[in-house]
């Protein structure tokens, strides 16, 4: 009897856990709360374009069409290139759209005995991907009809999407939250959610003051200064300086060459390393700081930093080892500098009737709507799936801890389940196809799991690492500028090599990107 495989959302990482289930002979059902597919590329600020060059954001078996001669191509062009690759591999037919799940319970067999599973020392109690025969059971609400279903599965992968419905709303004193205010207070997501001509029209002729220092942030404010220019400027409050790049060649070098090849991962301490790699990695830490100070003084000069007070204060290593870097849009600082966006640092703010009350300022800040850029709980989406207390528990970790997940994937506690496109990359297309090559590697048995114990160590180096490299921001579970590491262990879980160039040069400092592990590659 063939095992019933369960996926959670229909975004990239869906669809790419999907296709991989169909090649392993599986016929997985997809649950779609939207009424399409896509996921965050559905529908976008108007202005939004892809963050990382499109070579390292495509499918390694469906390449960009050469129609699209961008680099970075636009919003409509990401969304239809998800949408073709959904057709092209028949996708389409597995996915039940409009259909949100709005919670999972587990049921061990024969057996609801928590202290069942507390007992095991393998994953599902046997190291299997169906664990003892245990299932899962999802109950699923019919977005138009409201009516709910339940559904019983093997296997559960949730690709919830973490940037998107639960935003992340900063806290206020009592009365001196959005209530205080005579005006408008929305979160990004629900600017995103107009059509353009809307949320021009929305903006127009208004006082707005928005809220962050990230991509939205940026392309909203942006947004905002092109429907009122320098008669009613745009405000943009931001607690933290960040390093967001002009362009992806600093001083005509790419990137990719700095941080995505193994000679600059050869300068960072990694997760499970030996003597030898340690020892280089403590040895040639100056030429990691030099790479850093190197793309600095390139973003410091093009987007003029000193000038407009924005410099940051931790390094650029640190910035992309948190995934948090993202491109600033083309003319953004030419729009400071004529006065049509003011920039304005507010590490604590709160309301009063007529706007925004920073610390430190005796005038509040006049405003008629506030917009907060300010991200998403992608955390609080994925614990509040499960119904268990248990596992809600398992999958929070501590306040003091990432997502504590193998692998990026998989929770040793948590049986005959696993987590897709949670953790983040430089591209998340990339690494989410490399997980989902992983885990129907796993599903079908080509490789077991080590003991949970083991597992657990695991997932705590990757924890040390991110406070290492990343001490502001290693709750975002990203792997950064390890990615040819994590994918080396990926590979050698399911039996592949994982060097994948030709040469030994080609090995060190070509960078890596998704074709190097297309299936026509050798493996």
């Amino acid at each position: 009897m063939e095992r019933q495989v369960a996926i959670v959302g229909a975004g990239i990482s869906g669809l790419l856990a999907c296709k991989y289930a169909l090649s392993k002979g599986y016929h997985p059902i997809v649950f779609e709360s939207k009424s399409e597919i896509g996921g965050v590329w559905i529908k976008t600020v108007e202005t939004t374009m892809l963050q990382t060059p499109k070579e390292s954001f495509q499918f390694s078996d469906f390449p960009w069409p050469s129609s699209v001669t961008e680099d970075f191509p636009s919003q409509h062009q990401v969304y239809d290139y998800i949408k073709s690759y959904a057709q092209h591999f028949d996708l389409v037919k597995h996915i039940k759209l409009n259909t949100k799940v709005v919670g999972i319970s587990y049921q061990v067999q024969g057996s609801n005995d928590e202290e069942v599973m507390k007992s095991w020392k393998l994953w599902g109690g046997n190291g299997e991907a169906f664990g003892n025969g245990g299932k899962w059971n999802l109950t699923v609400e019919d977005c138009l009809t409201q009516s709910t279903e339940v559904y019983q599965v093997d296997f559960v992968i949730l690709c919830l999407g973490r940037f998107s419905d639960v935003p992340n709303l900063p806290e206020f004193p009592p009365e001196k939250g959005p209530e205080a205010f005579a005006g408008k207070v929305i979160h990004s997501m629900d600017y995103s959610a107009m059509d353009y001509s809307s949320a021009a029209e929305f903006v127009k002729g208004k006082r707005v003051t928005v809220v962050g220092l990230q991509k939205s942030a940026l392309d909203i404010a942006r947004e905002c200064s092109i429907a009122n220019g320098v008669e009613i400027p745009c405000t943009l409050l931001y607690k933290t300086e960040h390093w967001n790049v002009p362009d992806y060649v600093p001083w005509g070098v790419p990137l990719a060459y700095f941080y995505l090849n193994r000679f600059s991962e050869l300068l960072v301490h990694k997760p499970g390393e030996g003597f030898f790699l340690s020892l280089l990695a403590t040895i040639l830490s100056p030429v990691k700081w030099g790479f850093s100070k190197f793309v600095e003084s390139y973003i410091k000069s093009k987007l003029k930093l000193k000038k407009f007070g924005i410099v940051p204060k931790h390094s650029f290593s640190e910035e992309i080892s948190s995934c948090l870097i993202s491109t600033v849009p083309e003319d953004f600082f030419d729009r400071v500098e004529k006065g049509g966006i003011i920039l304005n640092k507010a590490p604590k703010f709160c309301f009063c009737k007529e706007g925004v009350v920073i610390d430190g300022e005796t005038a509040p800040l006049k405003t008629d709507l506030v917009i907060l850029a300010t991200g998403f709980k992608g955390d609080q989406k994925l614990k509040d799936i499960f119904e268990e207390l248990t596992f809600k528990d398992y999958i929070a970790g501590s306040s003091n801890s990432r997502v504590p997940l193998y692998r990026e994937c998989i929770h040793p506690r948590i049986p005959q389940l696993a987590v897709i496109g949670f953790s983040e990359s430089l591209s998340n297309l990339y690494t989410s196809e490399m997980r989902s090559r992983w885990l129907m590697e796993l599903v079908d048995g080509a490789f077991k799991l080590p003991s949970i114990k083991e597992m657990e160590k695991d997932v705590e180096k990757w924890d040390k690492h991110m406070k290492k490299y990343s001490p502001m921001y290693y709750r975002r579970s990203c792997i950064g500028t390890l990615h040819i590491w994590y994918n080396d262990q990926l590979c050698k879980d399911m039996g592949w090599n994982p060097k994948r160039k030709k040469g030994f040069f080609a090995e060190l400092f070509e960078p890596y990107g998704p074709m190097d592990y297309a299936p026509t590659a050798s493996k």
